[in-house]
């Protein structure tokens, strides 16, 4: 458990790193990410390092939209005001995503990237 605890944190330390060396305007977290993701692809870390803590991190994934829901709440009368904006907004970019998601996954799979 210390070392799935060990690599999760250092990647996401890496990304505090890099975005506190940089200026970037990236959040640090999706740095970490994808540090780990290309470590995990070229094999510096093996999937059975991560794998205990990754699943228990995804089986109780819920609880981390707590706080986010409760600062909803919290500024309600904010967001009333400008609802069909953030609804708007919501929407489109849900389309744009699931667009972009399906055209990238129809790329890759007519360069046949997932069966090498």
């Amino acid at each position: 458990m210390v070392r799935q605890c060990f690599v999760l944190f250092s990647c996401l330390a890496f990304g505090e790193l890099v975005v506190w060396a940089t200026g970037i305007s990236l959040p640090s977290s999706i740095i970490g990410m994808l540090t780990l993701t290309l470590a995990l692809r070229f094999g510096v870390v093996k999937l059975h390092w991560i794998e205990g803590l990754s699943n228990f991190l995804v089986q109780n994934l819920a609880f981390f939209f707590v706080p986010a829901g409760v600062g909803l709440m919290k500024h309600y009368g904010l967001l009333v005001g400008e609802l069909l904006p953030i609804t708007v907004a919501t929407v489109l970019s849900t389309i744009l995503v699931l667009f972009v998601t399906g055209r990238v996954h129809q790329w890759l799979e007519k360069h046949d990237v997932f069966h090498k």
